[in-house]
């Protein structure tokens, strides 16, 4: 390759009052730059502070390397912040960032711009959790909690979902951002590039202990951390909480129908004590079919997200396909006839008697029928405005693209329009 068309990678760390620490990490970050650019066939390396606020001496140390450049925010404004303001700034067209405490070697960037640059990589990690790592034990039962939590709800597994060290490309920033501006900004990162299907790649990094104290809380940024992954689940794959709770509520339904319906088929009988087990099936079964509803709903509403609609999983898809008229008028008439058949003996009764005797088994199903049927009217005329809205928003764009044609071209572009109808339409 030649150094001319070499990429360049940019160096941001964020510091806020690290004034034990930024000097020591300029300063191995600056030393290792030529080992990065061999190791990665990188042209060049550039290196940026960005004092988040910081009140005592960062500042003025960061200022003593005339080979860096220092960004100064006169107030605090977040770590993700101080990133976002330092890719913004710098020049590389491979991003990186590295926190200012002391706890990461700067020279496993070689490494990870390797990886990023064979492989095609939108996004390195530098995974902490190896064998040697000094990371306290709180926060590495909860990195471990997180990359399980995020693993089961995208399909998709890292170790170190909040790592501080990182190599991204810039072209993959479009489809990462917006991204946070306090400390949930890496596990932010994670779930996106995870559920928005960029190619990630993890390394392991060595991890030693910080300087100085951190500004971490455990329970605070924990819970942040825990809230940013399930948003992020619900912005692009709210199909995968959905479908989580359709099965769960199936499996509950099987465990507590199991001892009734073995009961019955060898007594033929319906015994009191079952009301409860049929009530709460009732329940979770109704449960169940509201969600798998809403798991087609959503993947309709896909097209209005920033999700892509061709990134759209297996199970949601065969959901969402199924769901679809035809259909759903086979599903609301089937409970409707099942409905009238469970109701009819009592209303055949009431009409000559005046009085109703009916079994309150046969209620609870009547029940369960008519509240399906009519989740499934109410989904019905969601999936019809959904359509309705997706129509109308290609009209606008059609005639946004009309508007932007001059007036002297306008009947050129009708009649081709015309001529391309009729021959789809042609034999």
């Amino acid at each position: 390759m030649d150094a001319m068309d070499a990429p360049r990678l940019s160096i941001v760390i964020p510091a806020l009052n690290e004034e034990e620490a930024i000097g020591d990490t300029i300063r191995r970050c600056l030393a290792a730059r030529n080992y990065i650019c061999e190791c990665a066939g990188l042209s060049d390396v550039e290196v940026l502070v960005v004092s988040d606020g910081s009140t005592d001496r960062t500042v003025e140390i960061a200022h003593g390397f005339d080979e860096i450049s220092v960004i100064e925010f006169p107030q605090n404004r977040g770590y993700g912040a101080a990133i976002k303001e330092g890719w913004r700034q710098s020049s590389g067209s491979l991003l990186a960032f590295l926190d200012a405490d002391g706890t990461c070697d700067p020279r496993h960037f070689g490494e990870m711009c390797r990886l990023a640059i064979a492989d095609s990589a939108d996004v390195v990690l530098g995974s902490r959790l190896v064998p040697g790592s000094k990371m306290p034990r709180i926060r590495r039962i909860g990195n471990h909690f997180y990359a399980f939590v995020l693993g089961f709800l995208c399909g998709r597994h890292v170790t170190d979902t909040a790592s501080g060290m990182r190599v991204v490309r810039r072209k993959s920033l479009r489809r990462l951002y917006p991204l946070p501006d306090g400390l949930h900004f890496t596990p932010s990162m994670s779930a996106r590039a995870l559920l928005n299907d960029l190619r990630v790649i993890e390394t392991p990094i060595s991890y030693h202990e910080r300087t100085g104290k951190s500004k971490l809380s455990v329970v605070r940024d924990g819970v942040r951390f825990l809230q940013t992954i399930i948003d992020g689940v619900l912005c692009y794959r709210p199909e995968r909480l959905l479908l989580c709770g359709v099965t769960v509520s199936l499996m509950l339904v099987l465990l507590m129908a199991l001892h009734p319906v073995e009961h019955y088929v060898s007594t033929r009988r319906v015994e009191e004590w079952m009301i409860y087990r049929f009530v709460v099936c009732h329940f979770l079964g109704s449960f169940a079919l509201l969600l798998l509803l809403a798991t087609a709903l959503s993947n309709e509403m896909a097209s209005f997200g920033p999700r892509r609609r061709e990134a759209t999983p297996f199970w949601p898809a065969l959901v969402s396909a199924l769901l679809r008229w035809p259909a759903v008028a086979v599903l609301m008439g089937t409970l409707s006839a099942a409905s009238l058949v469970l109701l009819w003996p009592g209303f055949v009764e009431f009409v000559g008697t005046g009085k109703v005797h009916m079994h309150w088994s046969r209620l609870i199903a009547v029940a369960f029928t008519v509240f399906s049927a009519s989740q499934t009217a109410v989904f019905a005329l969601l999936m019809k405005v959904i359509s309705i809205w997706q129509r109308e928003r290609e009209n606008s764009r059609q005639s946004d693209c009309d508007l932007s044609v001059p007036r002297g071209h306008r009947a050129t572009r009708r009649t081709f329009d015309r001529a391309l109808t009729a021959s789809r339409n042609a034999p």
